[in-house]
């Protein structure tokens, strides 16, 4: 198999860039909301069933 490099036309140089800022935004906004639902009361209710459901299994 030949190694080839692969040249964009020039119109789409800055495509990956903007992926990325998209892909970069969305996770920000999905980091936001995860932190904003982990602190709420609800949230904190959540995390403590799941952590007691969890020390249950744990034999010792």
């Amino acid at each position: 198999m030949r190694n080839t490099l692969v040249r964009l036309p020039r119109e789409d140089w800055g495509t990956t860039t903007a992926e990325y800022a998209v892909c970069t935004g969305a996770a920000t906004g999905f980091g936001c909301l995860l932190y904003k639902f982990l602190t709420s009361e609800w949230g904190q209710e959540l995390l403590k069933l799941i952590f007691s459901a969890i020390k249950a299994l744990i034999p010792f």
